[in-house]
């Protein structure tokens, strides 16, 4: 019994010291696509990002933004032609977790407490 109280305790102290793999500096050039949910039909986004700067290509129209980086998984989306007040609004983009080719992130806009997670790949 003892044997087996040590084993769940080595087990629960070395996973919960388990960081998921981020490598956020290779995401910050490229081309990405994102793709959700918007009533009920996935739509995708593709995108490219140089650094400072981000222009999104979505049904046939494309929008820039500004990138300010925080740190190297964070940074902060703003719209450089908002087309309302909406849009005027910034997102803090937080990456969580990177693959070879894609990352999870948590996204959410800044001063407010609703976040919602996406996954973006890597396409170039």
């Amino acid at each position: 019994m003892k044997w087996l109280y040590l084993i769940v305790c080595v087990f629960l102290v070395t996973s919960s010291c388990y960081q998921p793999k981020r490598d956020c500096k290779a995401f910050k050039n490229g081309t990405f696509t994102f793709t959700s949910m918007i009533n009920n039909e996935e739509k995708t986004t593709t995108f490219v990002r140089y650094d400072n700067i981000e222009i999104d290509f979505y049904e046939g129209k494309s929008d820039t933004s500004s990138v300010r980086w925080i740190n190297d998984c964070e940074y902060i989306v703003k719209k450089l032609n908002p087309r309302n007040i909406a849009e005027e609004k910034s997102i803090h983009m937080k990456i969580r977790t990177t693959t070879d080719s894609s990352y999870t992130f948590e996204y959410g806009i800044v001063g407010e407490t609703n976040k919602s997670l996406g996954t973006v790949l890597k396409i170039k």
